[in-house]
């Protein structure tokens, strides 16, 4: 869902094959995607009292899976960890680095070229990271106003 609300995938990056009524992918479309996808797997989370990436969660799932069929475990659970589906690039960010002067990013530390990239990502329709030093300078600025 985020890859096509993000703008990652879009409906002209998929197309029919012959008679079977599928839709496939386009090879740089299916790049993009694995790219976000690689990245959702590596972002952290808190399981069991410790920060793990989710690819590590699945692989910890699947051996608890594994020790439930063999009957080696009494009772499953898949309902910890729960995902918090959570954007960084949400429109008021956008709109908070669109209205932002290079002054007012130099006085509170963001450099020049990080602001560029930001004020470039803010202006298409990609999903980008915002890191939360800098979404929180942003954010104190729109609750300001």
């Amino acid at each position: 869902m985020d890859a096509c609300e993000s703008g990652v995938l879009d409906l002209p990056d998929f197309y029919f094959t012959g008679d079977d009524y599928r839709y496939r992918f386009d090879p740089e479309a299916k790049q993009r995607f694995l790219e976000l996808l690689r990245e959702r797997f590596n972002s952290p989370v808190r399981y069991k009292g410790r920060v793990l990436k989710w690819d590590t969660v699945i692989q910890e799932k699947t051996e608890e899976l594994a020790r439930y069929l063999n009957g080696r475990m009494q009772r499953l659970g898949f309902t910890e960890p729960t995902p918090i589906l959570e954007r960084t690039d949400a429109r008021t960010i956008r709109e908070a680095i669109l209205g932002f002067t290079q002054s007012e990013a130099k006085k509170r530390g963001i450099e020049n070229a990080s602001f560029y990239y930001l004020r470039r990502n803010a202006r298409n329709a990609y999903s980008f990271r915002v890191y939360r030093k800098v979404r929180k300078d942003f954010l104190d600025r729109v609750e300001k106003e």
